[in-house]
């Protein structure tokens, strides 16, 4: 029986993503051999419990809700992570998974919407890339750009436009909460009519930087 060290379950606001605001339930596996600067849930690399699938289904369907997202951490640092998914997809659950740009996302469900994370150079993390990851992206998955500066918002778009990510799917802009003002980052995105989505988190903007949010 597979089983995996989960961190959390809660149910909460989607906070991020074009699913933002939508009630969802948050399976944040844990562990995560990336160490970004700006990580908001350092809780997470280590502890936990060691839960079946099973449990983690029960414990999801006591919620009554529809939509699921496993995060992390990196969830795909646990190779049960895939099964996981699997099982949530058949137990007919809306699922998407927040994972960074650095695991291999080709054996993910193709019921599922990743929303992978590309690293910029502000993160301390930008070597970590997986950039084949790009030609496996389709229109239900999005790309997330976490920005610490305007460098990291024009590497982020150069990115966007060498891919041509914008044809694919839905590219996001996110600031870093506390160090890049959003407003800021708005008039970037007008100023050179960029092809993609501000997006800011909106669980921070509810409830501030609260665990298990």
């Amino acid at each position: 029986m597979e089983k995996l060290r989960v961190s959390e379950i809660f149910y909460s606001l989607q906070g991020e993503t074009t699913r933002m605001g939508l009630p969802t339930v948050f399976i944040r596996l844990t562990g995560c051999p990336l160490r970004c600067v700006y990580c908001d849930t350092q809780y997470a690399f280590t502890g936990g419990n060691t839960m079946s699938i099973s449990e983690i289904l029960d414990k999801v369907s006591d919620t009554l809700a529809r939509y699921v997202t496993v995060t992390g951490g990196e969830p795909l640092a646990q190779k049960a992570c895939l099964s996981l998914l699997s099982a949530l997809c058949d137990a007919h659950y809306s699922v998407s998974i927040e994972t960074s740009g650095a695991f291999d996302i080709s054996e993910i469900d193709s019921r599922v919407s990743r929303i992978v994370d590309i690293k910029t150079p502000g993160s301390g993390e930008v070597s970590k890339n997986l950039f084949e990851n790009l030609s496996m992206i389709s229109n239900k998955d999005e790309i997330k750009f976490v920005l610490c500066d305007r460098e990291d918002y024009q590497w982020a778009l150069q990115i966007v436009n060498n891919y041509r990510l914008a044809q694919i799917c839905p590219i996001l802009f996110s600031p870093v909460y506390g160090q890049l003002a959003a407003d800021l980052l708005a008039e970037w995105i007008l100023e050179d009519h960029a092809p993609v989505r501000l997006q800011l988190q909106l669980h921070k903007i509810l409830w501030g930087e609260v665990a298990g949010r």
